[in-house]
């Protein structure tokens, strides 16, 4: 162990001086009296910003979000019991997106646990399910020991949170600590027997197709599957809101595997005789409820996380590896490219889904419409945030990112999460345009966080579609119980006098003329802004209306 430094401080002090080592810049908080000494070592440096929020999902989800653009730790605090359970939200999203997080919670004295102390939760066991690890401190000698390992296990492997209580003694207690250098990210390699018997496997096939998902992201592998891809004429298609992995408008990108995804971009998926998986765990939705990978295909599964390798699907070749690692051995191949009949009548299907042009005349406003002039009028490289919900399909269908590291989403499909994670993306990189998508039920559910974004002056732009009913769950009632609506209508919410109220500019556009005027306005005005874009109730989906899924 390399010591770079040793002193007598606090265990209040021990942390943060451990957020310093690791390069932290940001924490997102709702402050509480348990972890005060935290705060007032945050107040004594000059390297940490400390944003506070007002609810402990929003900051939870500011931190993913900030984590999922820096691909670095996003790190959050709350109080005990209550401000835990709160951010449990982020916890659990950062847990099924693989986004590394370490959360730092303020805890009931140590003298008093067992007792059910003042919102005492048992921290450890409370978040055992959805963290990769918890930990509580329970002497100041060993916070640099346990904090920079709750850092290694958040980015190692496959990355995600880490819980860390702070019983409130042991904040004020001091102690000589040891601190040595920040974590370094393991990158393993695959070996070079894997990689032949990788190329022997792809030698059989005539049909290969690349799905690549988070893993290429975390290691920053994107330019090593673009070459990949190129090299040998692989079609590729993007694991579930993992749309920015490859570019979409490359002549090799040949859809997104989410919800609602067209028939046509999923027989791609079926069709291929080879299956290269990068980075992902073909979870439920990416494989339409495990459903469209078959037995007949011969999959190839490279993930840095050995668990996830044949947990859903058993693979012919199973390697654990980074995948920056795994895709510079690859390319190292001599294997002669694939026909490219294949991938040109792959592509044709998914332009022809996709398919959508900005219409100059058209007066009334529709979801269509309002992604094909995003798709105008944005830079390349702005960040766009979704929440869950249906109006999320029309942008996953029309809109193409072609920029690596401009979109962030929740795989977990937690509502509420947009225009938070736009926050946090916002800040990890103030000089881009940064647009949060929400629908009414989602938005409504960490509004209150717009005036976070008036305070700290962070400008991102909010569209917020509004059709008075939790969408999604309408959709699935019609399906099952058409006629029968119970629980899904929403009333009205004036959501741009409310932004007007806490200080951030709001608009309600009726026409496609005024959402143009509106958004061209706002990507020059540099404030936190709301556009309230009406939706026709009927079109519950792309291609259904709630008529046409009652008469199914």
């Amino acid at each position: 162990m390399s010591i770079i430094r040793q002193a007598t401080m606090t265990g209040a002090e021990g942390i943060v001086h451990s957020l310093e080592i690791e390069g932290i810049s940001k924490v997102f908080c709702v402050p509480g009296e348990s972890y005060l000494p935290v705060l007032d070592a945050i107040y004594e440096t000059n390297s940490i910003d400390l944003i506070s929020t007002r609810h402990e999902s929003g900051a939870s989800f500011m931190a993913e979000g900030y984590a999922k653009a820096t691909r670095k730790p996003g790190v959050v605090m709350a109080t005990r019991g209550v401000g835990a359970a709160n951010l449990s939200i982020g916890v659990h999203t950062a847990f099924q997106d693989s986004t590394p997080m370490v959360v730092f919670l303020g805890q009931v004295d140590s003298h008093f646990l067992g007792r059910e102390g003042f919102q005492e939760v048992d921290l450890v066991q409370f978040f055992k399910p959805i963290a990769k690890w918890s930990v509580e401190i329970t002497h100041a000698s060993r916070v640099p020991e346990l904090v920079q390992r709750a850092f290694r296990i958040a980015q190692s492997g496959r990355p995600g949170p880490v819980i860390v209580s702070l019983p409130e003694d042991m904040l004020k207690q001091e102690a000589h600590l040891v601190f040595s250098n920040p974590v370094n990210r393991p990158a393993p390699s695959p070996s070079h027997q894997e990689i032949n018997s990788v190329a022997a496997c792809l030698q059989e096939g005539k049909r290969p197709l690349i799905i690549a998902g988070g893993g290429i992201k975390s290691a920053y592998a994107e330019d090593e599957l673009l070459a990949f891809a190129e090299k040998y004429q692989i079609p590729v298609m993007a694991a579930f809101r993992r749309h920015d992995v490859f570019p979409n408008n490359h002549e090799l990108y040949v859809g997104h595997l989410g919800l609602g995804t067209n028939a046509e971009v999923l027989e791609t998926v079926r069709q291929a005789d080879a299956i290269i998986a990068l980075g992902t765990r073909l979870s439920e939705v990416t494989t339409q409820d495990y459903s469209i990978i078959s037995n007949k295909q011969t999959l190839i599964h490279i993930d840095i996380d050995a668990s996830i390798l044949g947990s859903v699907f058993p693979p012919e070749i199973g390697i654990v590896a980074d995948m920056k690692a795994a895709l510079s051995a690859l390319l190292k191949l001599e294997l002669p490219s694939y026909s490219r009949d294949w991938a040109n009548t792959r592509r044709r299907h998914y332009e022809k889904a996709s398919h959508l042009e900005l219409k100059v005349d058209q007066e009334l406003i529709d979801n269509s419409q309002v992604m094909a002039h995003l798709q105008k009028a944005l830079p390349e490289d702005a960040i766009l945030t979704n929440d869950a919900g249906n109006f999320a399909s029309w942008l996953h269908t029309f809109y193409q990112f072609r920029k690596k590291r401009t979109y962030i989403g929740p795989t977990s499909g937690a509502m509420g999460y947009g225009m938070p994670a736009a926050l946090g993306a916002k800040l990890a990189f103030p000089g881009k345009t940064v647009v949060s998508l929400s629908g009414d039920g989602g938005f409504m559910m960490t509004i209150q966080e717009l005036e976070t974004a008036v305070r700290y002056q962070i400008p991102i732009i909010s569209i917020v579609f509004n059709n008075q009913m939790y969408g999604t769950i309408r959709m699935h009632q019609e399906i099952h119980f058409p006629n029968r609506i119970s629980g899904t209508e929403l009333g009205t919410v004036q959501f741009s006098q409310l932004a007007k109220s806490m200080g951030a500019d709001g608009f309600f556009v009726n026409s496609m003329a005024d959402f143009k005027y509106v958004f061209n306005k706002a990507l020059k005005n540099n404030r936190p802004t709301v556009i309230e874009v009406p939706m026709d109730k009927e079109q519950i989906t792309i291609s259904r209306t709630i008529t046409q899924l009652r008469t199914r």
